[in-house]
């Protein structure tokens, strides 16, 4: 009797959740077929490959910990978005070149502070030009202060922004509020590229390669990139548990009206979730391009696109979902390497993020809360 009940609701499983079963086989399939790839066997039907290959370890390993790292940044500039929908129920749209703004204000700040004493035009350096690589080992200081920079400048960025366009839209629909997004993004997008222009700037070089496990290594950059996105990460839990701002925001995010009559200054809790989430989408940004040593007047509206599938697949409106999203996210852009083109693995990662919203719409955290 037991073994007909197991294998009826097995078949109940198939039949009401075939979506389910579909993701599972091809997990398992995918599963099945690294491991074969790193024992070095291939298997072939009817003359056809069909699973294994040749992979090695130190690659495989590689490309987890560059997933994890751009994970990490995504996470960190999505939580900003995810805190912006969840109090201000808008999706804003102006997010990515709030990144920009923050990496480049950041970046020219570390230039220019890298390149005192050079005898380099401030002209060159304000405008990336000089040829220069930073790291953060050989030029510590002026890296450290261009990460404040990136963090405190997209801070007064958003805060203008608020000031004049979404303030005295505070009460309008949530569709005019998404349209105004995006004239904002298109205003700095463009007012960056008429200033820096439309080139691609090389800023960064690792200047110390750190070994790890033998056989993976990372640069003084990524390593400082994975230390202060994780610092930062348990910075804004603690600031969310601990604090009356954190209980606040909580507050504002599951019932804004209940807030307001008990008593909470929701305008204040409004702009310290724009200065809170503009920092944390500067200094992604900059920590970013740190990790990647370029940069130019588009990437964040390009990362964007990635930012938006890292907090609905985490749960758009929380936090730790844009944290587990981004991570997510960044670990498939990164990994699908193994079976698709370099072209095609950020189509892998929106992959996943319709796989997910149709196995679980809400999100992996689910709801709307800041929490």
């Amino acid at each position: 009797m037991g073994l007909v009940a197991n294998a009826g609701g097995s078949r109940a499983a198939v039949v009401d959740r075939p979506g389910a079963v579909a993701v599972a086989a091809v997990l398992g399939y995918l599963v099945l077929d690294l491991v074969v790839k790193l024992s070095g066997i291939s298997v072939f039907f009817l003359g056809m490959q069909v699973l294994g290959g040749s992979l090695e370890l130190g690659s495989l390993l590689s490309m987890v910990i560059d997933g994890l790292l751009v994970g990490l940044a995504v996470g960190l500039a999505g939580i900003g978005l995810s805190m912006t929908y969840s109090i201000l129920d808008f999706a804003n749209f102006a997010h990515g070149d709030t990144v920009t703004a923050g990496a480049f204000l950041g970046w020219v700040a570390a230039y220019i502070v890298a390149g005192l004493g050079t005898g380099a035009p401030i002209a060159e350096l304000f405008m990336l030009n000089s040829g220069r690589q930073l790291s953060t080992v050989s030029t510590f200081v002026p890296v450290l202060l261009g990460l404040v920079i990136a963090g405190v400048g997209s801070v007064g960025v958003t805060l203008l922004v608020d000031r004049l366009t979404y303030r005295p839209m505070r009460n309008a629909d949530n569709i005019s509020l998404l349209i105004a997004s995006i004239g904002v993004a298109l205003a700095m997008r463009y007012l960056i590229a008429f200033v820096f222009g439309t080139q691609t700037s090389g800023v960064a070089s690792g200047g110390l390669r750190i070994t790890l496990l033998g056989t993976v290594s990372m640069t003084d950059n990524e390593v400082t990139l994975l230390v202060v996105s994780l610092l930062l990460m348990l910075a804004v839990h603690l600031l969310l548990q601990r604090t009356k701002l954190g209980k606040a925001m909580r507050a504002m995010a599951d019932n804004e009206d209940l807030a307001r009559v008990t008593g909470i200054p929701t305008e204040r809790v409004i702009r310290l979730t724009w200065i809170l989430g503009g920092g944390l989408a500067g200094v992604g940004g900059y920590l970013l391009v740190l990790e990647s040593g370029t940069i130019s007047f588009n990437f964040g509206w390009i990362l964007l696109l990635l930012i938006f599938a890292a907090v609905i697949v985490g749960g758009i409106g929380s936090i730790y979902g844009a944290m587990a999203g981004g991570v997510l996210i960044g670990l498939v852009d990164s990994l699908a390497l193994i079976w698709l083109p370099s072209g095609l693995t950020r189509a892998a990662a929106f992959l996943v993020l319709i796989v997910v919203l149709l196995l679980r719409p809400s999100g992996i955290f689910g709801g709307v809360t800041t929490a």
